[in-house]
């Protein structure tokens, strides 16, 4: 058993480097072209011409039947007080008073 595995794979071995390889000649791949440098950059193209304005939304649906009017409002808080005002002009004065004619004053008597 020893020597018939050993001479199995001498057989093998034989008979594969007795096969004849084809050998295929494979084209070189094509060279691919470098760029030479950029050369000067070309004038500006003219300008293009203004889009066309878009067109206008819709509104929303219409309400048949609108809400009811929201509660009124509370009622504010009181303003602040002004300032006291700057006191007034003094009046002209009257003329002077007449002496008395018949009029009599009486005092009473302490006691």
């Amino acid at each position: 058993m020893k020597y018939s595995l050993l001479l199995a794979a001498l057989v093998v071995t034989v008979g594969l480097a007795a096969c004849e390889k084809t050998t295929t000649n494979n084209p070189a791949p094509p060279v691919a072209a470098v760029p030479g440098p950029a050369g000067a950059p070309g004038p500006a193209g003219a300008t293009g011409s203004e889009g066309a304005t878009g067109a206008t939304g819709s509104t929303g649906a219409g309400v048949a039947v609108p809400g009811p009017t929201g509660a009124t409002g509370a009622t504010g808080a009181t303003g602040a007080t002004g300032d006291e005002g700057a006191p007034g002009a003094e009046g002209s004065k009257g003329d002077t008073g007449k002496t008395g004619g018949g009029t009599v004053v009486v005092v009473p008597a302490q006691k």
